[in-house]
């Protein structure tokens, strides 16, 4: 209840560097508990989660659907910027809840692939692995140890290649601009 006082009642937001050091260190250890929460809930979830499928298309409607649930949790994470009495700290959590979700959307995607066809990857794929995959993906790393086979999965990855892109700028760069349009 005092919190959500303490929110009603802010005037204007403020800067992460503005706050007192104990008030920084709390708001930070706040942060990281709620990153680290969304990491536990949507790989937790994934983990969980059979993605059993007879066809390739199965994989294009579970990545249709992981696209409009991110679109969802963008528009919350920019309506909680816009909302918050620290805008810089609210972005951080932004990216650090919208990245682990990307790449549960997509490592979902590469399992369900893998399994309506074995030969959509070079290996067959597990939760682990599909998301080990995701990351070498995204990270630009690319070791070659798993590699798409078949057209189908080469479109999916070229796009997840794409939308790396666009989320590491245009979604960060959104995210930012909106905890500065806050504090400015």
């Amino acid at each position: 209840m005092h919190l959500h006082e303490k929110r009603t009642t802010m005037s204007t937001p403020q800067r992460l560097s503005d706050l007192s050091s104990a008030e920084r260190r709390n708001r930070i250890a706040l942060a990281v508990a709620r990153i680290t929460a969304a990491w536990a809930i949507f790989i937790g979830i994934y983990y969980f989660i059979p993605f059993n499928a007879k066809y390739s298309y199965d994989a294009i409607i579970r990545l249709g659907v992981g696209a409009l649930i991110f679109v969802v949790i963008l528009y919350v994470q920019v309506r909680h910027i816009r909302g918050a009495d620290v805008p810089e700290l609210r972005a951080i959590e932004s990216i650090g809840t919208i990245v682990p979700f990307f790449l549960v959307a997509f490592a979902g995607t590469y399992i369900t692939l893998s399994h309506a066809s074995q030969s959509n990857f070079s290996v067959p794929l597990n939760h682990t692995n599909a998301l080990y995959f995701t990351i070498t993906v995204l990270s630009t790393v690319g070791f070659g140890d798993i590699t798409p086979q078949r057209d189908i999965s080469q479109i999916i990855v070229s796009v997840q290649m794409l939308l790396d892109l666009l989320v590491i700028v245009s979604v960060v760069r959104l995210l930012i601009t909106t905890a500065q349009s806050r504090v400015t």
